[in-house]
C-alpha cells in the first residue's frame, strides 16, 4: 500500500517523491502502490525463449564470429527488452487522493494520467483465477458515460483492499466523499451549497408568494 513516509535510510520512498511532484497544494496521497509483479510474467515469458536461443547459438560454435555475434545480439536483446519492461513497472505508480486518481508512468518521458473522483460514477473490481492465486486484480472506472484515458488499471496488488478504500473515498461519508466540488475536487464555496450560509434552502418561501393561510376571498 502506501508504505512508510520514510524508508529505512531516512529518505522518502519512490511513490512519495512521485506524489509530491503531481499533487496540488494541501492534497495528500491516501494510498499509492506499484502494479503487481505478475505484470512481468508476460514479458519474461517472451524474453526467455530468445535468451535461451541466444545462449545456444553462442555455445554452438564459439569460434564462429557470425554465430557468436548473432547469439550475443539475441541475448542482449532479450535482457534489454525485459529490463525496459521491469523499469516501466518500477516507475509506474497508482496514487489516490481525496480528490483524484493518478497513474504515473514512463522512464525517460514521464506521463501522469488523472481522473477526478467526483467524475467517477461506477467502480468495477475484477479478479481472474490467476489473480486470486497471486493476489492481484483489475479496476474499471466508469465516468459519466465518457471514455476516459484512466478507465482501466490492471495488475493492482491486493485489489480487494484497494477496492474497499477507493469505494470509501467515493461513497463513504467517513472518508470524506468526493461528492461536491469542482472538476479538480476542490470543495464548493459555502454560498453555493444547498443550505449553506448565504444559500437558499429548498424549504425557504419564494419571495412574493402568498402563504396558504392567506388564501381566501379578497377583502371588499
Amino acid at each position: 500500500m502506501t508504505g512508510p513516509a520514510r524508508g529505512s535510510d531516512g529518505r522518502p520512498p519512490r511513490w512519495a517523491k512521485d506524489a509530491a511532484k503531481y499533487l496540488l497544494p494541501g492534497e495528500d496521497a491516501v494510498l499509492a502502490t506499484r502494479r503487481h509483479w505478475a505484470v512481468l510474467l508476460e514479458p519474461a515469458a517472451k524474453a526467455l525463449p530468445v535468451l535461451v536461443a541466444g545462449l545456444w547459438v553462442l555455445t554452438l560454435d564459439p569460434d564462429n564470429r557470425v554465430g557468436a555475434t548473432v547469439g550475443l545480439v539475441l541475448v542482449l536483446g532479450a535482457l534489454g527488452s525485459f529490463a525496459l519492461r521491469a523499469g516501466e513497472w518500477w516507475m509506474r505508480h497508482f496514487i489516490v487522493t481525496r480528490r483524484r486518481v493518478l497513474l504515473t508512468s514512463g522512464i525517460v518521458a514521464r506521463t501522469v494520467t488523472l481522473l477526478p473522483l467526483r467524475r467517477i460514477t461506477d467502480l468495477t473490481w475484477k479478479e481472474t483465477l490467476l489473480g486470486q492465486v497471486l493476489g492481484y486484480g483489475t479496476f474499471r472506472f466508469e465516468s459519466a458515460g465518457q471514455q476516459q484515458a484512466l478507465s482501466q488499471i490492471t495488475f493492482l496488488p491486493r485489489a480487494d483492499l484497494l477496492y474497499h478504500q477507493v469505494s470509501g473515498l467515493l461513497f463513504g461519508s467517513d472518508w470524506g466523499s468526493a461528492a461536491g466540488g469542482d472538476d479538480e475536487g476542490n470543495p464548493e464555496p459555502a454560498e453555493g451549497r444547498e443550505g449553506g450560509r448565504g444559500g437558499r434552502r429548498d424549504t425557504q418561501p419564494i419571495p412574493g408568494a402568498r402563504s396558504p393561510r392567506q388564501d381566501g376571498p379578497a377583502p371588499a
